[in-house]
């Protein structure tokens, strides 16, 4: 089973037991996140079950928690223009958390 989710505005495929590097959450390590736009979800069997929503489906939800928090490593932004004597560098290092599904409740 497995449910395909919008969180914070990007599409993440969520199963049980599954660990997912999202963007920054303000939980502590160990709180439980309740994500609540599911966009679709599939009921493993035979012929699989899916359910799509229109956007989302409704009743579904899927529970997390926060395992841990971190930093990608930096990334530099230079720019410059030739012969102009332009020259700006720039370093960003995105924040994300660690997140384990732990269920995932269909409708």
């Amino acid at each position: 089973m497995y449910a395909l989710v919008e969180f914070k505005g990007k599409q993440y495929k969520a199963e049980k037991g599954a660990v997912l590097k999202v963007d920054r959450i303000d939980a502590e390590p160990g709180a439980t996140v309740d994500i609540d736009s599911v966009l679709l979800v599939s009921k493993g069997g035979s012929p699989d079950t899916v359910t799509v929503g229109a956007p989302y489906v409704t009743g579904a939800k899927v529970s997390a928690v926060v395992e841990s928090h971190g930093k990608d490593p930096k990334i530099i932004v230079f720019k410059y223009m030739p012969k102009k004597d332009y020259r700006r560098k720039q370093g960003h290092r995105q924040q994300y958390s660690i997140i384990k599904i732990q269920d995932i409740v269909g409708a």
